[in-house]
């Protein structure tokens, strides 16, 4: 690999491990920010609402942010409104600060995640599928780090400071994102021909359900796994340190996908693998979320973990032009996360409404058992089927 291309690489791992920590970081210290802050349980679903929402919408605003910003410029301007949201936790902690940080965030992470992918696809080529998987694998290390580590920092720095501390890594990435870019080789991208209209397909909006309902099961984790298991009695840093252990699996599984995805031309065994661990870990944290928790986190981190990056690459699987592809990607993350960012908002009314979080996992199992119907059709030789006409 040449020495521009393995520096392109790392400064994509390195922003990719910032795109979760502003969000993951809340859950372990969600009953403290509502005590500090005044906010009830809907508030609360909101802070992990809003910025999945507004990643969702920049996503379907990709091929805009491309033409004014550029690829480069873009995920730029991404990691530092990252950076200095979070940097703003540690002095400014009202409710509406959070609320606050918590979009520009949101604007933050969607810069970034529209227009990666398809740099992503023009740079490496047949290696899309292992560097998608390598890119989802960083997204959900930083998410890990970030669980594990929120209730142990908040002991020494305070909540706030331990948010305002994933400043430093985002500064990080953003020089060397910024040097990685300065020494690339711009490939030769032909494009032929017009952008496809694709909300007129049918298989668009299938992607785009698949890839919602898949995320909303991570974004319901990462924001209410904490707090459900605070409210069964168990400590905060224990908590925490479940959602560190599920999250830590979930790197795993990617790092398994990155290495088996390119032996698979037809994705939907590895599909059925991951929403089978998913329709598992769900069941037991409906029957057994206790004695249980072990076994729960380890099959929902294997499947969510492998279900992300698998979900992304299946979409991209569609088109060979790397911005039909990229594109395809952003309008599927777009509506996505759009729907994904309702479940943790709806975990937090059906919380205020029912008192505990029992409902929202069931409701959730319901949703990943009509995804995996849905799986069936993708066979890649209905890729180009999709798309014509």
């Amino acid at each position: 690999m040449k020495a521009g291309r393995w520096w392109l690489m790392v400064a994509i791992l390195l922003v990719a491990v910032n795109l979760r920590p502003a969000m993951a970081a809340f859950g372990p210290l969600l009953d403290l920010i509502q005590h500090s802050t005044g906010l009830d349980a809907t508030g609360a679903g909101l802070l992990t609402t809003l910025p999945v929402f507004l990643m969702g919408l920049g996503a379907l605003l990709s091929q805009s942010l491309r033409q004014k910003l550029g690829e480069v410029n873009g995920v730029t301007l991404g990691v530092v409104l990252i950076m200095l949201a979070c940097a703003a936790r540690g002095y400014w902690g009202s409710a509406l600060a959070m609320l606050t940080s918590a979009a520009v965030v949101g604007v933050g992470v969607a810069l970034v995640q529209a227009l990666l992918p398809g740099l992503i696809k023009e740079h490496f080529g047949a290696a899309t599928g292992r560097m998608m998987g390598l890119y989802t694998t960083g997204i959900m290390g930083g998410a890990a780090v970030a669980a594990a580590s929120a209730a142990r920092l908040n002991e020494t720095l305070g909540w706030q400071h331990t948010l305002a501390l994933w400043a430093l890594p985002a500064l990080l990435a953003l020089i060397v994102w910024i040097t990685a870019s300065a020494q690339r080789q711009q490939p030769a991208v032909i494009q032929t021909q017009q952008a496809p209209q694709f909300w007129r397909y049918s298989r668009a909006w299938s992607l785009m359900l698949f890839f919602g309902i898949g995320t909303g099961v991570y974004t319901l984790i990462l924001a209410w796994l904490p707090p459900f298991y605070v409210e069964l009695g168990q400590s905060r840093q224990l908590a925490g340190d479940l959602l560190a252990g599920l999250t830590l699996t979930e790197v795993m599984a990617g790092m398994i996908v990155s290495g088996v995805v390119g032996k698979y031309h037809d994705r939907r065994p590895l599909l059925f693998t991951a929403l089978g661990c998913t329709l598992a870990g769900l069941a037991v944290m409906i029957v057994a979320p206790i004695s249980l928790a072990f076994v729960a986190m380890v099959l929902l981190g294997l499947g969510v973990g492998a279900l992300f990056p698998l979900s992304l690459i299946l979409a991209m699987d569609h088109w060979d032009d790397p911005r039909f592809s990229g594109d395809l990607a952003a309008f599927v993350q777009g509506g996505g996360y759009m729907i994904a960012s309702l479940m943790p908002f709806l975990a937090g009314w059906v919380k205020r409404e029912f008192t505990h979080l029992s409902w929202a996992w069931i409701g959730v199992f319901v949703a990943v058992f009509f995804i995996t119907l849905l799986t069936a059709r993708f066979s890649p030789a209905s890729y180009r089927k999709a798309f014509s006409g």
